[in-house]
């Protein structure tokens, strides 16, 4: 019964999610969409971070959870149901090509595809983690919402330094800090539990910075043309790949311990910097004057209102 309700109550959630940020994209002018997306993913993430702190605090034997649950989600359809916007549009006929996604940016697909796995591990083991090491409730929430402000203390930066210079190499930058991130919380004690929620925070906004820098890459390769079934066979790789790695994860660590999802996410990144330094070496980077301007995004909401706002899904350039 439990199982059930919570599965029924992500896919709503997902389903919520995916209208909010097509109905924003189909309302927002070209002017100001990246500047709105940017605040919206910025404001999701930290939402979750801060959820966590706050339900961190809440008896785990009582119903008050759950409550609080329905009366936030309750409060939210009030403004829905006040707005005068309008219906965002119907959903679009998308194509998925992955031989044409490969063809325009290699490293951008490996990178979503990478991010989509890193971020759905780190992200759902990590509390696991904690808490098998004895890690209280409420300290385990806020280790979860340190973890948030990785979007603005780690993929903000990195991402602002992106548009100055080839993303690749950022994105090697990023496998670095992911693999010297996941050394340290390997040897880290849980003694040292502020010392541990910094790297956390290095750790978790590194996976994220993955995921839009890659994205950003993807797009600068494309043609205009090539932005709707570029965006959606991307969506579909992530999807794929953040149902895949944790299910392997999932499966593995009975046998190799908690710990098994910090190797896992290194062994990614080296994989992918290994790939990047490959790249390296058969195209040049993209002219500047085709790059465009990059968003914060985080790899645990992908920009999936290319399934129902193809234009305003997928920007403008």
């Amino acid at each position: 019964m439990v199982g059930s309700g919570a599965r029924i109550y992500g896919a709503a959630s997902n389903v919520n999610f995916i209208i909010a940020q097509s109905w924003l994209n189909h309302a927002a002018s070209n002017e100001w969409r990246g500047r709105a997306m940017s605040f919206f993913y910025m404001a999701f993430v930290l939402g979750l971070g801060a959820g966590a702190l706050i339900f961190g605090q809440l008896p785990t034997g009582s119903n008050l959870a759950p409550l609080v649950v329905v009366f936030v989600t309750a409060v939210s359809i009030l403004p829905i149901g006040l707005t005068r916007l309008p219906n965002p549009p119907p959903p679009a006929s998308v194509s998925v090509n992955i031989r044409k996604a490969w063809k325009i940016s290699p490293v951008g697909l490996a990178g979503v595809l990478a991010s989509g796995g890193l971020s759905m591990v780190v992200q759902g083991f990590t509390p696991i983690y904690a808490s098998t090491n004895g890690v209280s409730q409420s300290n385990v929430a806020l280790l979860m919402f340190v973890m948030q402000t990785g979007l603005l203390f780690v993929q903000y930066p990195l991402g602002m330094l992106s548009d100055r210079m080839d993303r690749r190499y950022v994105l090697l930058i990023t496998c670095c800090l992911i693999v010297m991130a996941g050394f340290a919380a390997l040897f880290s004690s849980f003694a040292a539990l502020y010392l541990l929620m910094i790297v956390f925070l290095v750790f978790g906004g590194s996976v994220e910075t993955v995921y839009s820098v890659a994205n950003a890459h993807a797009n600068d390769r494309a043609d205009p043309g090539d932005f709707v079934p570029l965006s959606s066979t991307l969506l579909v790789a992530w999807s794929t790949a953040a149902t895949i790695v944790p299910l392997l994860v999932t499966m593995i660590s009975p046998f190799s311990g908690p710990r098994t999802f910090i190797v896992a996410a290194m062994l990614v990144a080296v994989a992918y910097g290994l790939f990047i330094l490959q790249r390296l070496k058969k195209r040049a980077p993209a002219p500047e004057e085709e790059r465009e301007s990059h968003e914060l995004r985080s790899a645990q909401m992908p920009n999936a209102a290319i399934i129902t706002d193809p234009e305003g899904g997928t920007g403008a350039k």
